[in-house]
């Protein structure tokens, strides 16, 4: 699954809005595949994968919130040293530039989903 859809928030940063977020995804039933929070003083910007992108975004809709859609690149990498540099040095080569990057593994998992937004997804999905 090289392509994706992130779903993107922002959210007050004060109690209680990142289980709001929580909430409203787990009545619809669905499961986080990587989520990703930057705060400052006053918001937090919260960008999340989910297994049913159109579904969470109605969802969080429904629970008040105002989600935007990104394509980004989602790839499955191992869970071992390296993985992370020779997926990086793939985009660099393909002059793919990476404009961030977050994921998640279960501690001693095999595999971890690593999100990355790019510039250019085409490419990026060639090189990966």
């Amino acid at each position: 699954m090289p392509r994706g859809s992130q779903l993107t928030v922002c959210l007050e940063n004060k109690p209680g809005q990142l289980a709001k977020l929580g909430a409203a995804l787990r009545r619809a039933k669905l499961n986080i595949l990587a989520i990703s929070v930057v705060d400052n003083s006053d918001t937090a910007l919260v960008r999340v994968v989910a297994d049913n992108s159109a579904k969470a975004a109605q969802a969080l809709k429904r629970a008040g919130m105002k989600p935007t859609r990104q394509a980004v690149l989602v790839l499955s990498l191992p869970n071992e040293p390296g993985a992370l540099g020779e997926a990086s040095a793939k985009l660099a080569e393909a002059g793919v530039n990476i404009n961030y990057v977050y994921g998640s593994v279960e501690k001693g998992g095999a595999q971890g989903t690593i999100v990355f937004g790019v510039d250019d997804l085409d490419k990026a999905v060639k090189a990966t």
